[in-house]
């Protein structure tokens, strides 16, 4: 016991004395880093870079397309809806989601309205 009350005081005393190493680094990096940095986040801003889940609950002529739109907004205001067009056809896309899970909890409420509806990951040029 006396031994360890000693060893402790003597490491108390004398810890102010003790010093790490000193050393200093030099970090090398490509000089594209930052350029490619930068395009990332371009391209997160533009949302070309997306990870995101969406819900589509229609795609077919603009006039259908639009009664879809008008209905979803009658119904449902927690997810923004977007009326998006790829030759031929007009889609109604329905949230962003951030993960597949969250995507799936939309889509079971949404398909008792919509049972058409289903997730996608889209590719957005």
């Amino acid at each position: 016991m006396r031994n360890t009350l000693i060893a402790s005081i003597l490491a108390l005393l004398l810890s102010p004395f003790c010093q790490a190493q000193q050393e200093s680094s030099d970090i090398r990096q490509d000089e594209k880093i930052p350029e490619l940095l930068e395009l990332k986040k371009t391209l997160e801003k533009e949302n070309k870079l997306s990870n995101e889940f969406t819900v589509q609950l229609f795609y077919g002529d603009l006039k259908s397309a639009e009664e879809v739109m008008d209905d979803y907004k009658k119904f449902y205001t927690t997810w923004p809806a977007s009326l998006e067009y790829e030759t031929p056809n007009y889609k109604v896309w329905v949230g962003s989601f951030g993960n597949r899970l969250d995507a799936d909890r939309a889509l079971l409420k949404l398909k008792e309205k919509f049972p058409s509806a289903f997730i996608l990951r889209p590719n957005i040029q």
